[in-house]
C-alpha cells in the first residue's frame, strides 16, 4: 500500500481512461498518494491490458503496467442504469474524475462538471483528448503520432536530407498526460479553497504545438524558420552537437563561453584560439571550419575516453542505444530501476517516477487486476 506521508494522501481519483496519455497522467497522480481508481469497462477493461507482445496473464500485460502501477480496478458500465448509479456514488466520494475519451465523449457519458455538480459540487472533471472539446474535430480520433505529423515535429527531427521523422518515443502523450495531471491539480486546489469544481481541457494537438516554444517565438515575430540541423545540432549555438569517436558518438554542448573554454583548455588545439572563434557570434558564423577541427579531434579517442576528460567539465554524455541507457550503471546506482513486483512476474521491473521526495523515490505496486476493487469499492454485486 502507499507510503502514510505521501503529499496525495485521501485525494480519490476516478480515472476513464486507457492505452497511454491518461493512464501516464493519472499515474502520477497514484504515484504521489492520490486513491486512483480505474474505471474500466466490462469484457477486457483497459485495451492496453491486451496489447503485446509481453503478457502478464489474462488481461494483463507489460505494456499495461507501465502505465498503471499504484491504481486499483473497478469495472463499470458506464452507459447502463446501474452501472451509472455506482459511478455516481464513487462520484459523491471523490475530489476529481479523469477521463482520456475522444472529444465528444465527455458530454455523451456525463463526464463534464455541470453532468457531475450534481453529484459533488467541488468535483474536479479533467479532460484529455485529441484536439479538444470545443471545436469542429471533437468527434476526431487522434494519436501521438499524429500530433508529431501536424505539429511540425517530423518537419524538425532527421538530418536535414532525410524524409520527415517522428521522435522515437510517443513524447506527446506524455507531455499530455503531464500538463493534464498539472491542471488537475491546480483546479483541486482551486476548489479546496472555493469550493466549486471546474472542467479542465488538454487536448495532444494543443500541447504539441506548445512544445514548439521558442522556434515558434521566432517564426510568429520575425518569419525565421528553424531547420533541420546535421548531427542533431542546436540551431543557433555552436558548437552543440553529435561527434564521432574512435568507437561511437558523444554528444557535447558548449552551451556558454565557460565550456567553451573548457573544451578548448582539454583539446589544446592552437587554432580553436583565433579570433573567428572568439565569441559565439563568431564560432556560428564559422561553423563547417570549426566543426572540421572537432570532428577530426573527437576521432582520435574512444567515447570512454572523452566521458574520462570531460565529463564535469563540460555537458557531454554517450550517445547510447536503448538497451545500453537502461543497462547504464548509473541508472541504477541514483535509483531509476524499481522492482513492482507481480504475482505471475515476481522479478517485474519498471522505471521509477523521476519525483523524490524528502530525498526518496516514490513507492510502487502493480495495478489491480480487473474489476479486482469492485467488491471493495461498491459492494456486494
Amino acid at each position: 500500500m502507499q507510503s502514510p506521508d505521501l503529499p496525495l494522501k485521501g485525494v480519490r481519483i476516478l480515472a476513464v481512461e486507457q492505452y497511454g496519455a491518461g493512464p501516464f497522467a493519472s499515474m502520477h497522480l497514484a504515484d504521489l498518494g492520490a486513491e486512483v481508481i480505474k474505471i474500466e469497462s466490462p469484457g477486457g477493461g483497459d485495451v492496453s491490458r491486451a496489447t503485446g507482445p509481453h503478457f502478464l496473464g489474462e488481461h494483463d500485460s507489460q505494456f499495461f503496467q507501465t502505465f498503471n502501477r499504484n491504481k486499483a480496478s473497478v469495472v463499470l458500465d458506464l452507459k447502463s442504469p446501474q452501472g451509472r448509479a455506482d459511478f455516481e456514488r464513487l462520484v459523491a466520494s471523490a475530489d476529481a474524475v479523469l477521463n482520456n475519451l475522444r472529444g465528444d465523449q465527455p458530454a455523451k457519458l456525463g463526464l463534464t462538471h455541470q453532468a457531475l455538480a450534481v453529484v459533488k459540487p467541488s468535483i474536479v472533471c479533467a479532460h484529455l483528448s485529441a484536439y479538444g472539446r470545443d471545436n469542429e474535430r471533437a468527434a476526431w480520433p487522434g494519436y501521438d503520432y499524429l500530433m508529431q505529423a501536424e505539429a511540425g515535429f517530423m518537419d524538425l527531427t532527421g538530418e536535414p536530407d532525410g524524409p520527415p521523422t517522428r521522435m522515437g518515443l510517443s513524447m506527446v502523450d506524455y507531455m499530455t498526460g503531464v500538463t493534464l495531471a498539472t491542471g488537475l491539480l491546480a483546479a483541486l486546489v482551486g476548489a479546496l479553497r472555493t469550493g466549486c469544481g471546474r472542467d479542465v481541457d488538454v487536448s495532444l494537438f494543443d500541447t504539441a504545438l506548445f512544445q514548439l516554444t521558442y522556434p515558434a517565438t521566432w517564426y510568429l515575430n520575425g518569419g525565421h524558420v528553424t531547420s533541420r540541423q546535421p548531427r542533431s545540432a542546436h540551431p543557433a549555438t555552436v558548437p552543440c552537437q553529435i561527434f564521432g569517436t574512435q568507437d561511437g558518438h558523444v554528444f557535447v554542448m558548449c552551451m556558454t563561453d565557460k565550456f567553451w573554454q573548457a573544451l578548448r583548455t582539454e583539446l589544446a588545439l592552437p587554432a580553436l584560439g583565433e579570433p573567428r572563434f572568439a565569441d559565439a557570434a563568431q564560432r556560428r558564423a564559422n561553423k563547417a571550419e570549426l566543426i572540421a577541427l572537432l570532428d577530426a579531434e573527437f576521432a582520435r579517442r574512444s567515447s570512454a575516453d572523452w566521458m574520462t576528460a570531460l565529463a564535469g567539465k563540460l555537458p557531454i554524455a554517450p550517445v547510447l542505444t536503448m538497451a545500453q541507457a537502461l543497462d547504464n550503471p548509473y541508472a541504477e546506482r541514483v535509483g531509476m530501476l524499481q522492482a513492482l513486483p507481480h504475482a505471475t512476474a515476481p522479478g517485474f521491473r519498471v522505471l521509477a517516477n523521476p519525483i523524490k521526495l524528502d530525498g526518496q523515490r516514490l513507492p510502487g505496486r502493480g495495478c489491480a487486476a480487473l474489476g479486482t476493487d469492485n467488491a471493495r469499492l461498491l459492494g456486494p454485486a
